[in-house]
């Protein structure tokens, strides 16, 4: 039989909201973790009931403008092991659920805060999206073609790597101390620190500011995309020289004729030349002939295949759930994951009476409502 999943036990409540925070949330679902959702009685403007970030968790609606509904969150925050929000600095303590007033009820509760800004600074109170958050990083800058501005990438660098993983790392480092303590996640702090190689490779001066101009960011003609002659693109990463070797016995080029990897006089006319070779087939005919070779040559997929691709397909990459395509659960540890996706106040009932409270004149109030 499969071992337990690791976070088998933990108990989770997570107040609704949308990006880095229910994702964190769902990850730690992923891996055993009970995971109840306040949800509120009305959904934002772009908050989704079936969310794949909704998955494995349990739902209670309440009003937090309600003294009732806060008195629940009260007691769920006595239940839990971690707490997680991601609502603006101040937000919490105005409804009466900061962390001091809940540490003090639960000491060993780790009050896990999820921003993009942080909780102090200028901008603390500000709105903000993820393509601010990485323009202030210096993320964004770096990001895109030279002579265009940097493209709107999607939200995976600042809401979920220096995000949603940042916020994770704080609370197992905060679970392992055995400590009750605040854990203050930003989206700057963590895409800053993620930005540490390159303020690294900036200092050894072996990285320029400049877009494009690199050798991880389309400035050389080993590491970037290439559009092939149907349209669809080839992924080109051989960075090192035995790969890059193979890249061009792959091609057919001689080495002397193309010349050295690294002249960065060669660059332009290199890359033309592997432009107009790769221009000669279709993105399927070349996947064939980089198929098994360390070349580092790979198809860009849509979303939309990565179900058929056949490594992706071996390892089970996606999944369906309620009728929808899921990601797979990662990393993969212990017993299968729970798959459900729980609709709006599903579990209000039953997290009620788990904490001992008499549900029928909670639900009469209308501060506590189920699906």
């Amino acid at each position: 039989m499969p071992s337990p999943r690791p976070l088998t036990g933990l108990k989770i409540i997570e107040f609704s909201g949308i990006g880095p925070a229910p994702y964190a949330g769902q990850l730690l679902a992923d891996l055993g973790a009970d995971v109840v959702v306040i949800d509120r009685p009305k959904r934002g403007e772009i908050g989704l009931s079936q969310a794949v970030e909704r998955r494995g968790k349990r739902s209670i609606v309440l009003d937090l403008k309600a003294e009732a509904g806060r008195a629940v969150a009260a007691r769920l925050a006595s239940w839990a092991d971690v707490l997680i929000e991601g609502h603006r600095p101040g937000v919490m303590e105005r409804l009466g659920l900061g962390p001091a007033r809940l540490l003090a009820a639960n000491p060993k509760l780790i009050y896990a805060r999820m921003t993009g800004w942080g909780q102090h600074g200028p901008r603390a109170l500000q709105a903000g999206h993820d393509i601010n958050y990485l323009s202030l990083t210096g993320a964004l800058h770096a990001m895109g073609e030279a002579d265009r501005p940097p493209p709107p990438p999607l939200n995976l660098v600042g809401d979920f790597g220096g995000g949603s993983m940042f916020l994770i790392t704080g609370i197992l480092a905060a679970l392992y101390s055995g400590r009750g303590q605040v854990v203050d996640a930003a989206i700057v702090d963590g895409v800053t620190s993620m930005m540490g190689m390159f303020h690294g490779l900036h200092a050894a001066g072996g990285w320029r500011p400049e877009r494009q101009s690199n050798w991880l960011d389309g400035g050389v003609p080993y590491y970037r995309c290439y559009t092939c002659a149907d349209g669809r693109f080839v992924a080109v990463g051989a960075i090192e020289a035995k790969f890059f070797a193979e890249l061009l016995a792959r091609l057919g080029i001689a080495p002397e004729e193309f010349g050295g990897q690294h002249d960065m006089a060669l660059h332009p006319q290199q890359m033309a030349r592997l432009e107009a070779e790769f221009a000669r087939k279709s993105m399927a005919e070349w996947a064939e002939v980089f198929a098994g070779s360390d070349a580092c040559v790979t198809p860009v997929l849509t979303y939309e295949e990565v179900a058929d691709d056949p490594h992706m397909a071996a390892r089970n990459a996606l999944t369906t759930v309620n009728g929808m395509r899921h990601p797979a659960v990662a990393p993969r540890m212990g017993a299968k994951a729970r798959a459900h996706i729980p609709e709006d106040g599903a579990n209000t009932v039953e997290i009620l009476e788990m904490l001992g409270m008499e549900a029928s004149s909670l639900l009469a109030s209308g501060a506590v409502r189920q699906a």
